[in-house]
């Protein structure tokens, strides 16, 4: 491999990060952790910083303890089903779809347990990559956050009619303030449908799609079969759903977040550990690429060379962390195979 400061150096396979190195979802991902910290009360800027480049798991066992084990990976799985559904919205069901009628904007049964609706696939995008966080955006961005959105949405929303007389329109409880008057009070379920109508049409609003990073491509298609694996901190709902998104065919060893055989997730090493093992080769003789602090220090705690890309952090956030080489993204690299098949 050689960057474009002409640093060469050789290995026996690499290992990518994926999302923030492959892809970029960034967008949807802060949606949907938005989403948990609005749920449990929690600002949405410091639940997002806590859990950015780790697993779902470890982050909904931090800031959901109720979760019980047995059901942990059902949450998991419902959580990055979330993910995918902020990345589709807008595309599938809002501005960006072909739908004519404003009824067909509406996503799916509604369910009072806030569960996400089905998923359909969107197609696949290389558009220009835009990391801007949907929460703490920077100065200047036009774009409102999604929990600023979220909100606005709710105050314009209104409690559906209601007949005193007659069949109830709506599923609450009608209760008998004194002997002249009657007071409509929505119920908890009437309520968990109501804010989950909310964040749903805020949704269809912003396009969050999933997008390939500059360079991927050609990277990839430059690294013979065998020679490469993805490890992320996604499980394999996520993962699977955002690289086939953009075009990538997920390569046979593909570490997720959910693969019992991790003991630990990044920024362990176990995930690049595994990954170089089931490709048959050390870490320490491969070359992983990663965008966040926590899968940075799992690279370098597995002995492999570590490129640090700039794709969803500014490089004074990660330059100091101990990354062999900090570069752009992944155009400023340049893989070749040499002749005793080695990249």
């Amino acid at each position: 491999m050689q960057s474009n400061n002409t640093h060469t150096f050789y290995a026996d396979a690499v290992l990518f990060d994926m999302d923030g190195t492959l892809t970029d979802s960034i967008a949807a991902v802060e949606a949907a952790w938005g989403k948990v910290a609005k749920d449990i009360g929690q600002d949405p800027a410091y639940v997002i910083a806590a859990t950015h480049g780790k697993r779902a798991v470890d982050n909904l066992s931090q800031f959901k303890p109720e979760i019980k084990a047995h059901d942990m990976d059902a949450e998991v799985q419902k959580f990055e089903e979330s993910i995918l559904f902020f990345a589709d919205a807008f595309n599938v069901h809002g501005p960006g779809s072909r739908m004519d009628s404003p009824a067909e904007m509406l996503i799916g049964p509604l369910s009072p347990g806030g569960t996400t609706p089905e998923l359909s696939m969107s197609p696949a995008s290389s558009l220009p990559s835009s990391r801007a966080s949907s929460f703490a955006a920077s100065a200047g961005s036009r774009r409102p956050s999604f929990a600023a959105r979220l909100n606005s949405t709710l105050s314009r929303s209104t409690v559906p009619e209601v007949s005193i007389r007659g069949e109830s329109k709506f599923d609450g409880f009608i209760t008998e303030g004194d002997e002249d008057a009657l007071t409509f009070e929505a119920n908890s379920k009437t309520r968990q449908i109501h804010c989950l109508e909310a964040w749903q049409l805020e949704a269809t609003s912003v396009d969050r799609a999933v997008r390939i990073l500059p360079g991927v491509k050609k990277m990839i298609s430059s690294i013979p079969e065998g020679r490469y694996a993805v490890a992320t901190s996604g499980a394999k709902t996520y993962a699977y759903g955002c690289m086939t998104r953009v075009g990538i065919i997920p390569p046979k060893v593909t570490i997720t977040a959910d693969d019992k055989r991790l003991k630990a997730g990044k920024p362990a090493p176990d995930p690049f550990l595994l990954a170089a093992r089931e490709l048959g080769f050390s870490a320490s003789n491969c070359v992983v690429f990663e965008d966040s602090p926590s899968g940075i220090r799992a690279g370098l705690a597995s002995g492999a060379i570590v490129i640090a890309v700039c794709t969803s952090h500014e490089r004074k956030q990660i330059e100091h962390i101990g990354a062999h080489f900090v570069v752009e993204n992944m155009e400023s690299i340049v893989c070749e195979t040499c002749e005793d098949a080695q990249t």
